[in-house]
């Protein structure tokens, strides 16, 4: 495979990889917020929580699960 073949992450570059899903992608920016600066507080979550997208989400989650919360891995 030559180097115009490879994949931006195979060739070193640095690019941040930005996930397709729009709530992937809406994880992805408050982690980094939070990690950019730990002591930030999130005032406004609840417009983002509400979307069609995210409760779609959570109710496959826990219909998937019936429910149970599975405590993770330690």
């Amino acid at each position: 495979m030559s180097a115009g073949q490879a994949s931006p992450a195979a060739s070193g570059s640095r690019e941040p990889r930005v996930p397709r899903d729009p709530v992937r992608a809406l994880q992805h920016a408050l982690y980094r917020a939070a990690k950019a600066d730990p002591g930030r507080r999130f005032h406004a979550l609840f417009d983002k929580v509400c979307r069609r997208d995210v409760l779609q989400r959570a109710w496959v989650a826990v219909r998937t699960n019936n429910g149970v919360r599975v405590r993770p891995r330690m």
